[in-house]
């Protein structure tokens, strides 16, 4: 099994105006092919770990062989963030379902809860993601440096967001938190809320 680079599954300028053609195709066709790439690279002579989907891969760390492990986890989870962090991106779809209940209800409120996801999305040093995941059923936002994945804890994703500076500095520059508000404008809710229910299973 070699791993391919999964289409968006929408035009590069879908996303405008909150983020820009020309970083959606350099982000997806170079750095998240890039991954890609070097994923398959670290894998070549491996063909017991190739059969298995990347999150099985990510899942279980202690599966790689150490003198692979630091590349598979960060190139394997910079192939699964990215795969997820596309399927959740969609323009014009308001927050509602059962999710937006339950953020209500961890949070207090919808706007404390992107006020929250906001601040962890701001303030985290360097690169990496903030994440709104299921525990134990229970919403939590977190950190992940570089391209670690919090399936690697167990943690089911339900919201990313991608705070590596390629993701927003061709149209943001250092403005990051700008970046992030108009984050909030492309989040497929109802996709948001058909994981969240998948995870109540």
């Amino acid at each position: 099994m070699i791993y391919q680079l999964k289409p968006l599954g929408y035009a590069y300028d879908s996303l405008e105006p909150y983020i820009d053609k020309e970083t959606m195709e350099i982000h997806h066709s170079k750095h998240h092919q890039g991954y890609v790439n070097k994923l398959n690279l670290a894998l070549e002579k491996n063909l017991n770990l190739q059969e298995k989907p990347i999150s099985e891969i990510l899942k279980d760390l202690n599966s790689i062989p150490e003198n692979i492990r630091s590349s598979v986890m960060n190139n394997g989870g910079g192939v699964y963030n990215h795969d997820f962090f596309w399927s959740i991106l969609k323009k014009k779809i308001a927050p509602k379902g059962e999710i937006i209940e339950e953020l209500n209800k961890k949070f207090g409120s919808f706007e404390e809860f992107k006020n929250q996801f906001t601040n962890s999305a701001t303030t985290l040093f360097g690169s990496g993601w903030t994440w709104l995941v299921l525990e134990n059923n229970e919403l939590k936002i977190i950190q992940t440096k570089n391209q670690d994945s919090p399936i690697s804890k167990n943690q089911i994703p339900l919201i990313a967001i991608d705070v590596w500076e390629h993701a927003y500095y061709l149209k943001y520059q250092n403005k990051r938190p700008e970046y992030i508000e108009n984050f909030f404008n492309i989040i497929n809710w109802e996709k948001v809320n058909h994981l969240f229910l998948e995870s109540k299973k």
